[in-house]
């Protein structure tokens, strides 16, 4: 027996030598396999770590022979159990994941024992198919519970009985409206701009409460909404509607048309808000990204305001997740529209972006610069002047820079004769940042 759990543990650090690969693989066939599970990218981050922890935890546990009764599951495992019981995502859902899971740990591992004498072979995989059994077992226990507590929780509070009444509308099939709007105390027949709200800086539940409420009035006093609407997805993000003033049935008034070149900072939407209506920009100090969809009337344009919202969420979150600036965003569909409908195959745009742009798509330092520079010449109808303002930067940098950039594009000046498949290139890296360079540069 001592021999046996000796070649056990022997197999755990061979898995732990691989856990990556491991990892990476797992959240791809569980994204893959239970589309409930593949979400936007904040929730994804929020799969992955658990995964990663899940993977962890097995691993010492056989490496370490950790008694059973000890066993507790990874923090991050019951904090994604929690988030999937607010998002009123089925709990067969995160427990069919934990078998995907069991069944690809263990062909992994199987596919590591090649080198064991056969006799060894068969009694190691009996005792790994026991060990992981039993694991999968008591951990799928611990979070189901976790998940039904949550979920008992969240649908008693007064969020949850929102959230419900807010997932009916969005659904698209047939709701009771006026009930609806009595449950919600929201006017659905108002003209509507969908905002997501998350955290830019680590913070708490109760200060994240504070910060969206901050955000719900400021938004109210700046557009003169007739009502507003928080709605929390989950304890890490929030979704506000507003219905902006004017008649019920008026066709929605556009952002204003707000310059793709101008910064995705709060102090650029801010700027823009004076004179665009529905535009807002953040208050001042404000802790939180926030992802604006464009107004929209009736039903049909809260469901659309809020998918728009949800596009530059997905956005930013791939943004951020490469490494941009963390300072808050406060970001309007208009402004990134055409990659808001490419954004869904990251894939797809890198070859776009790369096959475009050429050595322009290069992730360094110089390269962003130029890209930078090259973008908002265009966005200016090529002015150097309007450039050199928006930059505040002399006229002859900006001449000296659209020059390098162009020089780096795969034929030059050619390719700004029509120049549409370059500006929807640099809008993409603008947006989706890293993600979209070329690799290996």
């Amino acid at each position: 027996m001592e021999a046996q759990r000796a070649l056990v543990r022997q197999v755990g650090d061979r898995v732990r030598e691989s856990q990556e690969a491991l990892v990476e693989g797992l959240v791809q066939d569980i994204r893959a396999q239970i589309g409930a599970l593949d979400q936007e990218a904040a929730a994804r981050s929020l799969l992955e770590a658990s995964i990663t922890e899940n993977v962890v935890a097995a691993i010492n546990f056989l490496r370490q022979g950790i008694d059973p009764d000890q066993l507790e599951a990874p923090t991050a495992a019951l904090a994604y159990a929690r988030v999937l019981a607010q998002r009123d995502v089925p709990q067969s859902a995160l427990i069919r994941a934990y078998r995907i899971g069991h069944q690809r740990f263990l062909d992994h591992t199987f596919a590591l024992l090649d080198d064991l004498p056969a006799a060894d072979r068969v009694p190691v995989c009996v005792e790994l198919v026991r060990l992981s059994g039993q694991f999968i077992d008591l951990i799928c226990e611990q979070v189901g519970r976790t998940y039904e507590r949550e979920r008992d929780r969240w649908v008693a509070s007064r969020s949850g009985v929102r959230q419900r009444w807010v997932t009916d509308l969005l659904g698209g099939g047939p709701v009771d409206r006026a009930a609806a709007a009595r449950a919600l105390r929201y006017p659905l027949d108002a003209v509507h701009l969908a905002c997501t709200l998350w955290p830019a800086t680590r913070m708490t539940s109760f200060d994240l409460v504070a910060a969206v409420d901050d955000v719900r009035a400021h938004a109210v006093s700046a557009l003169r909404a007739r009502a507003a609407l928080v709605v929390p997805t989950d304890e890490y993000e929030a979704r506000l509607w507003l219905a902006l003033p004017g008649p019920p049935n008026a066709p929605a008034s556009p952002p204003g048309s707000a310059s793709s070149s101008a910064s995705a900072s709060a102090s650029a939407s801010a700027s823009a808000s004076a004179s665009a209506p529905g535009y807002l920009g953040a208050p001042e100090g404000s802790p939180l990204h926030a992802a604006f969809g464009r107004p929209g009337a009736g039903l049909g344009g809260f469901r659309t305001s809020a998918r728009q919202a949800a596009r530059i969420r997905e956005i930013l979150g791939t943004r951020l997740g490469s490494g941009a600036a963390a300072a808050p965003l406060w970001v309007h569909y208009d402004q990134a529209a055409p990659v808001a409908l490419m954004a869904g195959d990251l894939p797809a745009v890198r070859d776009f972006v790369t096959s475009t742009l050429g050595a322009l798509a290069a992730a360094g330092a110089r390269e962003a610069v130029l890209r930078d520079t090259l973008r908002i010449f265009l966005d200016r109808h090529r002015g150097h002047a309007a450039t050199a303002r928006a930059m505040s930067l002399h006229r002859n940098s900006v001449q000296y820079r659209v020059h390098r950039a162009t020089a780096l594009l795969p034929r030059g000046e050619r390719d700004l004769a029509d120049d549409f498949n370059v500006r929807a290139a640099l809008l993409a890296v603008h947006w989706l940042g890293e993600a979209v360079l070329a690799t290996g540069s």
